[in-house]
């Protein structure tokens, strides 16, 4: 059988991608088809499309790491959930019998992959997806809510809260207003109970949501030098953490807004992965980076029953039909984007 789904053929740019059909997944004993409702768009969808060394994939690719909608057909394993079941989608993938895996740490395994990125994902009418990988969804839980939070609120519990120790009372710096991770950053911290929430944005629409979700204060770094404006907003002594993903632009001043023992939280480099560093700052005011990849499937759970019960909110930006989803990735691509877009897939 047939399904219309969004891929590339070869790695470049986006005229690369085509909206077209391609066949249904097969299922494994331990999968389940997912009739896909709602599938979310990240930067990660433009960086595999360019692809880098290393990176093989099955051609065509079907793009998108984040997914919910309602299992359709489930694998002769498969007894966690049943057709019907409304479900989202821990995108990440591991091997349970990987060392990690036992002790809890499955975003850690040698085999960790990411629907989407190194395999098939969910820019699609169905796809094939690992049975414990599933959380089920409260009744009245959104869909294009549920694929919006999954990537970016997992990466970003995991990175704060289990990574990262926040502790109550404790400063946060997060260096941008508008994308998925720093929206979601945002709203823990707050739940966490940080005592000051600072975070820097590069226009008044992307600040004022930030306040909106919980950030203190706020600068545009347009306006001033927001390295200086930390510096003097914290009487000279700097945040306990930072959470800085843009790299190789911004992490000196993120080191440089640290106080003495201070954290700095990285999953991503959206402007490069490699930078200098003074290590005289490293060791002279105690500081440590801290990295992290996705989070682990309880991370997982954590997060989606604080998003299913409202204590925290994916930001949505616009929802297109998955015919749209080209329009949407040439919107991702301009960075005119606060929050999340969505794909609906059948209305």
């Amino acid at each position: 059988m047939l399904m219309k789904a969004l891929v590339f053929h070869q790695h470049g740019d986006l005229d690369q991608v085509e909206y077209c059909d391609v066949p249904q997944p097969e299922i494994s004993p331990d999968e389940v088809l997912l009739h896909v409702k709602a599938a979310a768009l990240n930067r990660l969808d433009l960086w595999v499309l360019a692809g880098w060394p290393g990176l093989r994939l099955k051609l065509p690719h079907i793009m998108g790491s984040d997914g919910a909608g309602v299992v359709a057909a489930v694998g002769t394993h498969v007894t966690r959930v049943q057709v019907g079941d409304r479900v989202a989608v821990n995108p990440t993938l591991w091997d349970p019998e990987d060392h990690f895996a036992r002790t809890g740490q499955d975003n850690m395994t040698d085999a960790f992959a990411i629907m989407g990125e190194h395999v098939d994902g969910f820019f699609a009418e169905y796809a094939a997806v690992p049975a414990r990988n599933l959380v089920k969804m409260p009744d009245d839980a959104s869909f294009a809510a549920a694929a919006a939070a999954s990537l970016v609120f997992v990466t970003a519990w995991h990175s704060l809260i289990q990574r990262g120790g926040l502790k109550a009372g404790e400063t946060v710096l997060i260096v941008g207003a508008g994308g998925g991770v720093n929206t979601a950053s945002i709203q823990i911290a707050k739940l966490a109970g940080a005592g000051c929430i600072y975070v820097v944005g590069s226009s008044t629409e992307k600040l004022a949501l930030a306040r909106q979700l919980g950030a203190d204060i706020t600068i545009n770094r347009q306006e001033e030098d927001w390295g200086k404006a930390i510096f003097k907003l914290t009487n000279r002594m700097g945040v306990d953490v930072a959470i800085d993903n843009v790299g190789a632009a911004t992490y000196h001043t993120s080191l440089r807004a640290l106080k003495r023992g201070g954290r700095l939280l990285t999953v991503g480099n959206t402007s490069g992965a490699k930078f200098e560093f003074d290590n005289r700052l490293m060791f002279g005011k105690h500081l440590s980076i801290l990295g992290s990849t996705m989070g682990t499937h309880t991370d997982y759970e954590q997060v989606m029953a604080m998003v299913f019960d409202g204590r925290l909110r994916p930001i949505i930006d616009t929802i297109y039909p998955l015919s749209e989803g080209l329009t949407a990735l040439q919107r991702l691509k301009t960075n005119d984007v606060m929050g999340k877009l969505v794909l609906s897939v059948d209305g």
